[in-house]
């Protein structure tokens, strides 16, 4: 993504901020993931989100008006040795020519430089909890400072929660975002189907998986999250990730992958048959979900409300669990008293971004927040009835669907960002039967 995306996103942010504050943003820690083995490094996302800078041990600080440059770096320096053994670092000169820095200092003098930065400001904008050995260190600079009151110091009078302002402007697309989003989607969208195509009877649920992580990284992305690769009865296991299970003919495979661009994520689900043809049961309960998608789709546009795509989901998912026997009563009622809950049990979508489950508040005040062009979310109604369950038929034991797809919110409605894997039943088998 280029350097000025990320400067016109520190401008817009200082402009909010005002002269006299102070943001300050650490970078993401390293993970132990066992004994001298780390996880693979992800960036904190705000600090991703303002500076684009991936190493770690970094610390951003903004500074609206200062005179010898507003964004400030901390990073680590150049080290041959450690080079040698862990890769290249863009140390102090590296932050400014390449990576946009107005200034930038070792990490290592933070201590002797940050505290003289706060001194001069009068409001800090800060996100507490995320990094508590971060915040321990801020606390102690703002301490040894009012300790010092009495001799000159001057102190910070206000904290304010940085992910207040930050997490409103991340909830709004760019276009240079979009153009990520969609590459992230289409990525994504090209491996569900190749795992359509490849699948088959006796295989094993991390054979598939494999399928996903090979598309992703041939294409030079990484999954986003943990894919959810659930074949029969583990399709009714909202966040099965074992992946370990022999795929049977007659089962349904639920999988939910997506992976990682630039930073961003997509997030799809598609539920298929194993040997390529819908059982009669299977696609009563597909079509279902399959109609509510559609219908929460369909209310996902500018001036509705965040809401009113799992209302509508919700509204289609009762009165067909009702036409199938599989709920009785009025639908009314039982939308009233969640009954529909026992096998739709979550909501229907959730912001998509620099996370899976993005950041933005759902609500402004008591009022569910209305969406507006450049937002992005997930529509993801499902149904799952695992076996024994009381009062169902068999015949509906073990089925587990979920349909989701990625939707951008445009001037005139919506774009769906995942259309090209395929979801209609018929066009399912179509494909699998071609494979």
């Amino acid at each position: 993504m280029s350097p000025r995306e990320f400067a016109k996103r520190r401008k817009q942010l200082m402009k909010m901020m005002g002269e006299g504050a102070i943001a300050i943003l650490p970078s993401a820690p390293v993970r132990i993931r066992n004994r001298d083995v780390d996880y693979a490094y992800r960036q904190d996302s705000d600090f991703l989100y303002v500076t684009g800078f991936e190493e770690p041990e970094s610390v951003a600080a903004l500074i609206p008006g200062r005179g010898h440059g507003e964004y400030i770096l901390f990073c680590r320096d150049k080290d041959p040795i450690r080079e040698t053994w862990d890769g290249r670092r863009a140390g102090p000169e590296g932050a400014v020519n390449d990576h946009g820095a107005d200034d930038a200092f070792p990490v290592g003098d933070i201590d002797d430089i940050l505290p003289g930065m706060l001194e001069q400001c009068e409001r800090v904008y800060y996100t507490m909890g995320v990094h508590p050995e971060f915040d321990k260190r801020l606390m102690g600079w703002v301490n040894a400072l009012r300790a010092q009151v009495g001799k000159g110091k001057h102190t910070p009078h206000e904290f304010i929660v940085l992910d207040h302002v930050l997490h409103d402007m991340r909830l709004y697309k760019s276009r240079a975002e979009m153009t990520a989003m969609k590459r992230s989607a289409r990525i994504a969208a090209d491996a569900h189907v190749r795992a359509m195509k490849v699948c088959r009877p006796g295989m094993r649920e991390y054979e598939i998986e494999a399928e996903f992580l090979h598309e992703f990284r041939r294409r030079g992305t990484e999954p986003s999250y943990h894919p959810i690769v659930g074949a029969g009865e583990n399709s009714c296991i909202l966040h099965y990730t074992e992946n370990d299970n022999v795929i049977n003919d007659g089962d349904l495979l639920l999988i939910d992958a997506g992976c990682e661009y630039e930073g961003y994520a997509s997030d799809i689900t598609r539920t298929f048959p194993v040997n390529g043809r819908f059982t009669a049961p299977q696609r009563a309960i597909y079509e279902l979900v399959l109609a509510a998608q559609e219908a929460a789709i369909d209310q996902i546009a500018p001036g509705k409300h965040c809401k009113e795509s799992h209302e509508a989901a919700v509204r289609v998912i009762t009165r067909g669990l009702v036409k199938l026997g599989i709920l009785k009563g009025k639908v009314p009622a039982l939308i009233k008293s969640e009954a529909y809950k026992r096998f739709f049990m979550h909501g229907t979508g959730h912001w998509l971004g620099l996370d899976v489950h993005d950041v933005g508040d759902y609500k402004v005040g008591d009022e569910w927040r209305l969406l507006e062009p450049g937002m992005v979310m997930t529509v993801e109604p499902g149904l799952y009835i695992p076996s024994g369950s009381k009062g169902v038929a068999k015949k509906w034991w073990g089925i587990g669907v979920r349909i989701e797809d990625d939707v951008l919110v445009t001037k005139q409605g919506n774009e769906v960002l995942t259309r090209h894997v395929p979801k209609e039943p018929g066009e399912i088998e179509q494909l699998m039967e071609a494979a």
